[in-house]
């Protein structure tokens, strides 16, 4: 077999780790001798044996000049666990291939040149694309210290996610509901305006999945939540931060606290708002890594002006609502040419509903 198929199979393993290794990324490893899998391994879960450790533990026999495949550069550091380099140079495999190298500044380049310093043949880059992609969100956070930004919605054929009068339950059906769920599971944390939260009162949790809960982080710049919200309520499920701005009443932000709910309070933007892209970069600094934004119409709409988007999955319902509330509103384009561009990844059928996974290009707007 060839590199690129080994490492086909250590990117399939990767992704058993999916939604459990956060904020480390998911990492598969095998190794091979003579021609032969000896050893499979993932990361299974934060604060476990990373891939590498698990690979070497499961083999078969004596991994003395074996080749090992992994998905990403092994970490050179000591972290949740000892350094992965250490125990591929004490077991003496004699070959490494990477994916890719690893954007953490701890670990970027130095494991590889460490390999290479023992006499280990090092090999950087088969199938490099889609090991980055595996791991989008410790990418971009790891290079640009913001996390990745995901809009979700579920929108009619005309466009609407919610009537005239503010019915918005349920536009979509039962599996774009579940695959919400699976989303909201693999986050660090889901976001939503106030006005989401009276008018549907989410919990923002996991239910429908099996998988963890994301941190919750409500938009209120003048801290209009109510003490019986759900999020209040089953406050004890996941953390909740309600970001707010220095407009709000400080009786209010000493009530929350008091509660155990954490208040963040952040620069305005020119609306008197929270300020997203000063919020996503405190976030980052959290080490959360991936955020869904789950609405409503204002908030989805924040970000598309101010480019903060990185991908959007969006139901659409055969449905034609007519007059209601648009999933999107004023961009100030004023050109086609101005227009936010994208790139579908996947079109598909779920349910009733057609479900697109887009990229937005970044170079657009």
């Amino acid at each position: 077999m060839r590199d690129a198929d080994y490492m086909k199979q250590a990117l399939k393993l990767a992704r058993r780790g999916l939604g459990r290794t956060n904020p480390n990324p998911m990492v598969g490893a095998i190794i091979v001798k003579d021609d032969r899998v000896i050893a499979h391994g993932y990361h299974h879960h934060y604060g476990g044996k990373h891939a590498e450790i698990n690979a070497i533990q499961n083999a078969s026999e004596s991994i003395t000049g074996a080749t090992l495949y992994v998905t990403l550069e092994p970490c050179g550091h000591y972290g949740k666990t000892p350094p992965c380099v250490d125990a591929i140079i004490q077991n003496n495999i004699g070959r490494v291939v990477i994916g890719t190298l690893d954007p953490n500044p701890q670990v970027n380049g130095k494991s590889v040149a460490r390999l290479k310093q023992r006499g280990i043949e090092t090999e950087v880059g088969v199938l490099a694309d889609e090991c980055r992609n595996l791991n989008e969100a410790h990418f971009k956070h790891m290079t640009t210290g913001l996390p990745l930004v995901t809009l979700k919605f579920a929108q009619t054929l005309d466009g609407r996610i919610a009537t005239a009068t503010g019915d918005s339950k349920w536009i979509s059906s039962e599996p774009f509901r579940r695959l919400a769920h699976r989303l909201r599971a693999v986050n660090d944390a889901v976001m939503v305006g106030i006005d989401t939260v009276l008018a549907d009162d989410p919990r923002l949790t996991v239910r429908l999945v099996k998988g963890r809960n994301p941190s919750r982080i409500i938009l209120d710049s003048r801290l209009r939540l109510p003490p019986d919200a759900g999020v209040v309520k089953n406050r004890e499920a996941a953390p909740t931060i309600i970001a707010t701005t220095s407009h709000a009443d400080d009786k209010k932000i000493a009530y929350w606290r008091e509660v155990g709910i954490e208040v963040l309070v952040t620069r305005e933007d020119e609306a008197g708002k929270v300020d997203l892209k000063h919020l996503l970069g405190i976030l980052g600094e959290r080490g959360i890594s991936s955020v869904l934004v789950e609405g409503g119409a204002g908030v989805i709409t924040s970000f598309l002006r101010q480019n903060l988007a990185d991908k959007a999955v969006i139901a659409i319902a055969p449905k034609i609502m007519g007059k209601g509330v648009a999933a999107v509103g004023e961009l100030n384009r004023r050109e086609v040419s101005q227009t936010l561009k994208l790139s579908f990844n996947k079109i598909y059928r779920m349910g009733e509903d057609l479900v697109v996974e887009a990229r937005f290009n970044p170079a657009s707007g």
